[in-house]
């Protein structure tokens, strides 16, 4: 499906709930599908740090599938080479969730491994992805030290026992990615996009952008989502080996963007920032700017390393619906600062549209 639903708002579970039954996922459902929810816990890292799945959302989607009449629901997991599932599990509260709901939390770091042939590589996958008929996929829109970014189909990485992680790193990360998303095909993804980290997977620069999204296709949605936080679909290869092995489609002009909620966005605020995020807003004139517009030009300053530039740029870039009506001479982000002498158009604009702009002034 050619579509993308997107909500926003702080309001976590109810926007997940919300935006479940947008997209009528219900639909999809019986009462005796058997559902895995997959979510990230690569790190033992609360959410609000920008590296792990938002236990609001995953909650808002039990919520969903519970009314919807399933019974048969787990969550499954396994974190990173080197750290514990359990402490990740504890330190995330999915340990309350599971719970509270009484449901069965499955450390895939103990699971059972299924090889599978596909594409000229033998892959280990942990059984628990074959024993059900409903797949969603709960990954984190942020960076990646090594892929650049991580979304819909790096996520699936967790589905793996810790030798296949090494094996994947030795024989290199994009192909074997890909590859995997051509034997596991989630029915539904839903991301987590609240504060993702945009330069690495174990997070500490969280940047609110404060938005869940939704889509069927894990490639429409990544290519998407790369250029949300400052990347080329082409930049990320196992994001072109998935469009080769026909996994999904890439995001084009014909890609329907549904929106709900926009009025939710909340203004950004300067508490609780990282250094890096500090350090990026010396270069901003922000004057009541929503959240995901902000986020957009955070993602994109950091992406284009303009904060070694500082001393160069003359005029703070403009942000915020304080500018509506307003002329300025500068560089102005988003639909509200249209009377800029430069303007980068969107409510919010991408990422790569400011990088854009900014490499041609």
């Amino acid at each position: 499906m050619s579509m993308i639903d997107i909500i926003y708002g702080t309001k976590i579970l109810e926007m997940t709930y919300e935006l479940l039954r947008a997209a009528a996922v219900d639909n999809l459902l019986r009462v005796d599908t058997n559902v895995v929810i997959k979510p990230n816990l690569v790190v033992a890292k609360p959410a609000n740090e920008g590296a792990t799945t938002h236990i609001e959302i995953v909650e808002g989607i039990i919520r969903f599938l519970k009314d919807c009449g399933v019974v048969k629901l787990v969550i499954a997991e396994g974190s990173w080479l080197g750290e514990n599932t359990g402490r990740a599990v504890s330190c995330c509260g999915y340990d309350v969730l599971v719970k509270r709901y009484g449901l069965k939390f499955i450390d895939t770091k103990k699971d059972k491994v299924v090889k599978k042939n596909m594409h000229g590589l033998e892959l280990g996958i942990c059984a628990t992805f074959f024993e059900n008929d409903f797949l969603i996929n709960v990954p984190v829109l942020k960076g990646h030290c090594q892929t650049k970014i991580t979304c819909c189909l790096k996520n699936l990485k967790g589905c793996i026992p810790d030798s296949e992680k090494r094996h994947y790193h030795n024989i290199g990360l994009h192909k074997p990615i890909a590859v995997l998303n051509t034997i596991l095909k989630p029915n539904l993804h839903v991301i987590d996009g609240i504060c993702g980290d945009p330069t690495f997977e174990e997070g500490g620069n969280p940047v609110a952008a404060n938005r869940i999204l939704i889509g069927f296709d894990p490639v429409l949605l990544d290519s998407y989502c790369a250029g949300l936080i400052g990347y080329l679909p082409d930049e990320i290869g196992y994001i072109r080996y998935a469009k080769e092995y026909n996994v999904g489609n890439l995001f084009n002009e014909n890609t329907k963007i549904r929106e709900y909620r926009k009025e939710n966005r909340p203004q950004t605020t300067s508490r609780n920032q990282s250094q890096l995020v500090q350090e990026l807003t010396q270069l901003i004139d922000e004057r009541n700017a929503c959240s995901a517009c902000y986020a957009a030009l955070i993602f994109a300053l950091n992406k284009s390393g303009i904060r070694n530039l500082g001393k160069r740029i003359s005029e703070k870039i403009k942000i915020g619906q304080d500018f509506r009506n307003e002329k300025a001479t500068g560089l102005g982000i988003g639909d509200c600062t249209k009377g800029c002498r430069h303007n980068v158009a969107g409510c919010p604009p991408s990422a790569i549209d400011i990088i854009q702009v900014l490499k041609r002034m």
